[in-house]
């Protein structure tokens, strides 16, 4: 069946491809695209590693952007609080997103969106968010690769301990957590699905962030997504 566009509760979706391709814009960077995908707990050093390789990548020349969970929570995929001064509630309501399970997927799947436009466009696409459930990222990546090619997903497991995570504890969570007064927090109210085989394992409580930033440069160069 063929959506009818004259009827506006049922319009017709049609994909319209580019005059300027994805292995066009590459060309022009001079490196393949991809999106890093960091996932851990939070504490885990995702966000200072994903930073760390965000500047070496720059260093290199390489054409990089780093999707951060708590950035992305002030607009894309802002909750209800922050959408309601300015669009009331039933809009913040309805398309604001917390932290339960729902949220969490839509949360998950927007950035997804967003990080395959980035691939396409040729950028190297870092996201650093807890993204604690298996069945979210391995939705991202197929989307990735289904709109781009295999490999174009490059999930990097950041393994700190929660005892570790919770001793950091650098804006308090854990601490409202175990009181309490946080609810859905991934590590002690939620789980937290750990990756069964990411293409980089980081053992980050042994190891410096810069480390283990050159740890996931060496590996985008192993892969020939970028040069050496």
């Amino acid at each position: 069946m063929v959506d009818d566009p004259r009827d506006p509760e049922n319009p017709q979706v049609v994909w319209h491809a580019h005059s300027v391709d994805r292995s066009g814009r590459e060309q022009l960077m001079g490196h393949r695209g991809c999106v890093v995908w960091f996932t851990g707990l939070s504490g885990s050093g995702k966000s200072t590693v994903a930073n760390a390789v965000d500047i070496l990548l720059h260093q290199r020349g390489v054409h990089s952007f780093l999707l951060d969970g708590d950035n992305i929570r002030h607009g894309l995929c802002a909750g209800p609080n922050l959408l309601e001064p300015e669009h009331g509630t039933d809009y913040a309501q309805r398309f604001g997103l917390g932290f339960g399970q729902l949220d969490r997927e839509e949360n998950i799947r927007r950035i997804g969106c967003v990080a395959q436009l980035l691939v396409s466009s040729g950028l190297i696409a870092l996201t650093a968010f807890v993204s604690p459930y298996r069945r979210d990222r391995q939705r991202v990546r197929e989307w990735v690769e289904r709109h781009g090619n295999a490999g174009d997903f490059v999930e990097v497991f950041v393994d700190t301990p929660l005892d570790v995570c919770e001793s950091r504890d650098p804006k308090g969570l854990y601490k409202l957590a175990r009181e309490g007064k946080i609810a859905n927090f991934t590590g002690i109210s939620d789980p937290y699905e750990s990756p069964q085989s990411p293409e980089l394992h980081l053992d980050a409580a042994r190891r410096a962030p810069e480390e283990l930033a050159s740890q996931v440069v060496d590996e985008l160069i192993r892969r020939q997504i970028i040069g050496r």
